[in-house]
């Protein structure tokens, strides 16, 4: 049911895994209007949800805009008991197969992009960018309810976009596969590729040597970022080896480094 776009880190790319993690995300979601699942998804226990309105009640494509307007912005959402956050050491879905139910924290969310792709019957896709820790499942089951279904749960989900990497720049894994090991780095893309919103500093060699020492630096650059700030590092060579974060007097500390020889 679930496809779709998956970064892979590799090596020194590892160090920097919490970009993606946290990064924004965009989907297409198929929902199933007027049925729940236990699961939240196709491969839950289906049953049939109380409706709100009634059969014959036929509702606008004005009317569905207008309520997925609604969850656009900071909104509430409570996640799914069938997930991988924990409660006292075990994932919730564990408690989950047991047939238990754990009272879980409400949490604030983004949902920044929010439309309708298509909508026949009681079938509804929809696409959607969103910031981290949105579950697609609780939101599809949401806006079920508040058309007045009762509920919904997703047929299908499809990631289309993680931060800046988008699904038509990825590859089939039997794409990679079939290629000579000589061939593979052909098919990555650069670490700083993950940082692309963060601004550049090139230092001179024994300012690249002096962070990857863990020190403190004021660089001979002229800087006007404010602290705080996080930044790529690239040495005299114009080589990409780390992260650092501006400092409120103005000098970098390493907050990120790689294992490039300086």
């Amino acid at each position: 049911m679930a496809s779709g776009l998956l970064p892979i880190c590799l090596g020194e790319a590892t160090k920097f895994s919490a970009m993606l993690l946290n990064a924004d995300k965009t989907y297409h979601a198929t929902l199933k209007l007027g049925y729940l699942s236990s699961t939240g998804d196709a491969e839950g226990e289906i049953i049939a949800a109380v409706r709100t309105k009634l059969n014959n009640e036929k509702l606008s494509l004005l009317q569905v805009q207008e309520v997925l307007q609604t969850f656009k912005g900071w909104i509430k959402q409570t996640p799914p008991m069938y997930s991988a956050l924990k409660f006292n050491g075990k994932r919730l879905y564990q408690y989950a197969r047991k047939g238990e139910e754990i009272e879980r924290k409400i949490r604030d969310i983004v949902i920044y992009e929010l439309y309708l792709d298509s909508w026949i019957e009681n079938e509804m896709s929809i696409v959607v960018h969103c910031g981290t820790g949105t579950y697609i499942r609780t939101l599809a089951e949401d806006i079920g309810k508040a058309l007045g279904f009762g509920g919904a749960y997703l047929t299908s989900l499809c990631r289309n976009q993680v931060g800046n990497f988008s699904l038509h720049q990825a590859y089939q894994l039997d794409q990679f596969q079939g290629t000579l090991s000589s061939e593979h780095d052909a098919y990555l893309y650069p670490i700083e590729s993950l940082l692309q919103n963060f601004p550049s500093i090139t230092l001179n060699q024994a300012e690249s040597l002096f962070l990857c020492q863990g020190q403190l630096i004021k660089s001979t650059n002229k800087i006007n970022l404010p602290g705080g700030t996080r930044v790529k590092l690239y040495d005299s060579r114009g080589l990409f080896f780390g992260v650092g974060e501006i400092t409120e007097t103005g000098a970098i500390a390493p907050k990120r480094l790689i294992s490039n020889k300086i």
